[in-house]
């Protein structure tokens, strides 16, 4: 597969915005091309300058923690930025289509309706699994990205992989695996994968189980020539000089993180049997994720009758396959108690 075939006519013949640091090669100590104020910061740090385009400090600690070169790593704003650029590059408005499997991260349709994309919806089965017929019947010629969020949000299942792997070998297009939650789930990351898949991207982020989901940063892998479009059409400096100082030292403390995803996971399994004690509950839906999907009498009630106690869920009773259905995130052990004893305090004067 020539990945360099799938992009937008106008892409393959962009060309990017450089910047005087991207066309010297060596060091320098004197940087007087990009007009920045060189007398310093009022923070006393060096955010007077530009920071690297490229972020390469920061993805050379990145590839040392998931095993992926620096040139198959791209980071964006956000996972969100990632979504967007892929249809910038690949998808021809008014033209191309992607394929997104609902319920899921509501982002890739937003995206594709900013970039005047079609949708094409196939639903998830009754399981919360891949239709793969339905898949397949859903792709023509111009189908040129599949989304696929495992574990899924907002139903916290993973996808099973063998069905993953049956898309990504049978599409000619992109098979975007949006892996957000990946690390409370059994299921490994399918960033191992890279090298059999060419049409493979997975997204990651730092806005779960890094606990940095103020900070905007996302990653994507993939292979070099996807990697290569994607940083073609970002813009120069997507990722700022504090986020970057930020991320890097989070890195160094992955111990903390793994504790964090233990203890959530545990309360995750705790949570979810409490939940089940409930009258008000009728079904409680597996998670691979740090949130919990669950079935309720009268979702929209309890929902502001809740909020009304200050403890804030999220609605899904509208979304396809999650009638009646609440997303409720994995807090802490006190927090859980809260809602618990909320929901209890609702249900008795029902």
């Amino acid at each position: 597969m020539d990945i360099n075939n799938l992009q937008r006519e106008n892409i393959k013949n962009l060309k990017p915005y450089s910047t005087a640091r991207d066309e010297y090669k060596g060091q320098a100590s004197v940087f007087l091309d990009a007009n920045e104020n060189s007398y310093g910061s009022p923070l006393g740090k060096n955010y007077n300058r530009y920071p690297d385009p490229l972020q390469l400090d920061l993805k050379d600690a990145i590839s040392k923690i998931k095993g992926v070169p620096i040139e198959n790593t791209f980071l964006g704003n956000g996972s969100d930025e990632a979504i967007d650029l892929l249809y910038r590059a690949f998808c021809e408005p008014g033209k191309d289509n992607v394929i997104i499997l609902p319920p899921t991260y509501g982002m890739y349709e937003v995206s594709a309706n900013i970039n005047n994309v079609e949708i094409r919806k196939v639903n998830l089965l009754p399981s919360f699994q891949l239709d793969l017929e339905g898949i397949a019947e859903a792709i023509d010629e111009n189908t040129k990205l599949i989304f696929i969020c495992s574990p899924n949000n907002p139903t916290g299942n993973s996808i099973i992989r063998t069905d993953i792997e049956t898309v990504l070998a049978n599409f000619k297009g992109l098979v975007i695996i949006d892996e957000a939650y990946i690390n409370y789930a059994k299921q490994r990351t399918f960033i191992n994968e890279l090298t059999e898949y060419p049409n493979l991207v997975v997204m990651q982020t730092f806005s779960k189980a890094w606990g940095l989901a103020a900070l905007r940063l996302g990653t994507a892998f993939a292979a070099r020539p996807v990697i290569d479009i994607l940083n073609k059409v970002k813009p120069p400096y997507n990722i700022n000089q504090a986020t970057q100082d930020i991320a890097l030292e989070a890195l160094g403390n992955i111990a903390q993180v793994n504790d964090w995803i233990k203890i959530t996971v545990e309360q995750r399994e705790q949570l979810s049997g409490y939940l089940r004690n409930l009258k008000m509950v009728k079904k409680v839906h597996p998670s691979d994720a740090n949130f919990i999907l669950v079935e309720v009498d009268e979702a929209l009630n309890t929902y502001n009758a809740l909020v009304e106690q200050g403890i804030i869920l999220r609605d899904r009773s509208k979304v396809t396959l999650c009638e009646g259905c609440l997303r409720i995130t994995v807090g802490t052990e006190k927090e859980n108690e809260t809602l618990l004893n909320a929901m209890k305090s609702i249900e008795n004067k029902n």
